[in-house]
């Protein structure tokens, strides 16, 4: 009979942690579930950094190509080519399209 005496009196203490412990974890479980719902929608901002670098990165190569294309037509309209002109003037005007959009 001594021997269940102070297990009898220890048990509602060790058993406290455990129940305290159950009881914070379901009152914490919506907020952790809500904080990952929202991480998940929105975007940090080192990943809005790296988007707006990679669309930038994109934006000059396309601006490099329109431009080496309208060089290569301007070459051959200064050699008389006179669709070439109207092709380096339609290109000319891509390209200040696209640096309005990037800008």
């Amino acid at each position: 009979m001594k021997p269940v005496l102070p297990l009898v009196i220890l048990a509602p203490l060790v058993l406290s942690g455990c129940i305290a412990s159950a009881v914070g974890a379901v009152v914490t479980a919506p907020v952790k579930i809500v904080s990952k719902g929202v991480d998940l929608a929105t975007t940090s901002q080192s990943e809005a950094d790296e988007n707006r670098g990679r669309a930038m990165r994109k934006a000059e190569e396309r601006l490099g190509k329109l431009q080496r294309q309208r060089d290569k037509a301007l070459r051959k309209c200064d050699d008389g080519d006179d669709s070439a002109c109207a092709l380096a003037r339609e290109i000319q005007d891509q390209i200040d399209d696209e640096r309005d959009r990037v800008m």
